[in-house]
């Protein structure tokens, strides 16, 4: 009896220890069994900065069914032609460069390049945003110039530095290609070509590219066993500790708001004003639209600059508070009022590299292997 009894007061003074003397203990395996439980009411409450608007925040979740707007709703008719119009180079003025060109399903709808490629072999202002999951977007684009992928997909056909051509154009070359007669007939009920319809149907196409069960999703809806410890801890402090979850929750990981992260790049050849150069207002000076963090490892690189080639790169800069110096020769100068303002919530978060490690490990957890897509024949 007395040999069961000296382990048992061992491992009390232990936990009285690890509960009073360390307050910063956590219990892994209760994190466990309550992240996993399929019930996030029972989660530890995420720790949010005062800027957030708790009364319109989401916590982090598995994804609900794709959303169609009741103006374009979904048929598979239209799927089709979406997907085959959004292979198709000929939209483009040089008949080389397809909606594709940026998006290619085996390296996570992105095309992995810091800026992409356009008309002329041009080089893009900005890294390019993968369409996963993009039903989920209130906004399109790092600006959020676009207000539904519908709105979107009429951009990059008429931008100088992407696919270079006329809208009218473009719509006049679709409509002269006998193939495509069935397909809008199919879609649309007959066989006319317009702008709309092109748009309605990549848009539709669009929503239809979205990323299987992750195991992030499978964990949090009781698979249990499927995260490592150190994937669990990593869950809790990104909505705790690491404050990932300020801006990268709901089950999309993203808010869908607007935030200056330091990365204006203010004062040089990269300077970037993000979502001003829309609105005009100098609040929104650099501030770019949160992007999702699903499929997130296949997306690289990263930042709407595409200068960080890791995601550790990326965690670093946050965890030290993501400083911005603004050089000191644009103070009292006609520039003095559009220097940015970043967002309030970045502060240091003093994480440490086992934390960073954890972090990073559940991040991975957002990603699903990279699939390959059948390409549409062209019609001719």
């Amino acid at each position: 009896m007395k040999k069961l009894i000296f382990p048992l007061l061992f491992l009390l003074c232990l936990t009285a220890y690890k509960s009073v003397e360390n307050p910063d203990y956590i219990d892994i395996q209760e994190l466990r069994k309550i992240y996993s439980s399929g019930d996030s009411s029972k989660w530890p409450a995420a720790e949010l900065h005062e800027s957030v608007d708790k009364s319109k925040f989401q916590d982090i979740g598995v994804l609900p069914a794709v959303p169609y707007p009741a103006y374009n709703p979904y048929s598979k008719e239209k799927e089709n032609l979406g997907k085959i119009l959004f292979f198709d180079p000929r939209l483009s003025r040089s008949g080389q460069i397809a909606c594709a060109s940026c998006h290619n399903s085996e390296l996570g709808w992105t095309d992995n390049l810091t800026r992409s490629f356009g008309h002329d072999r041009q080089t893009g202002k900005r890294n390019s945003m993968t369409i996963l999951n993009s039903a989920y977007a209130t906004s399109l684009f790092w600006d959020g110039r676009a207000s539904s992928l519908e709105d979107q997909a009429q951009f990059p056909v008429q931008d100088p530095l992407e696919m270079n051509e006329k809208l009218t154009i473009a719509v006049d070359k679709i409509a002269k290609i006998k193939g495509y007669n069935s397909l809008f007939t199919e879609a649309f009920g007959d066989k006319k070509v317009t702008l709309e319809r092109i748009q309605y149907a990549i848009a539709t196409f669009e929503r239809s590219i979205n990323s299987p069960k992750s195991k992030f999703d499978q964990f949090v809806s009781g698979k249990s066993d499927i995260y490592t410890d150190q994937q669990v801890n990593g869950m809790h402090l990104f909505r705790t500790k690491a404050q990932c979850i300020n801006c990268h929750n709901t089950p999309y990981f993203s808010d869908n708001q607007f935030h200056n992260d330091g990365q204006t790049l203010f004062g040089t050849k990269n300077e970037d004003f993000g979502r001003y150069n829309v609105t005009k207002d100098v609040k929104d000076i650099g501030k770019f639209r949160t992007p999702t963090l699903r499929e997130v490892v296949n997306t690289r690189p990263w930042m709407h600059h595409g200068h960080f080639p890791t995601l550790l790169d990326v965690v670093e800069l946050y965890n030290l508070g993501n400083p911005s110096p603004v050089q000191k020769k644009y103070l009292g100068t006609a520039r003095d009022s559009l220097i940015p303002k970043v967002d309030p919530a970045l502060k240091k978060l003093n994480l440490s590299k086992e934390e960073i490690s954890d972090l990073l490990a559940f991040i991975e957890t957002l990603s699903t292997p990279t699939r390959r897509i059948i390409i549409p024949e062209m019609p001719k």
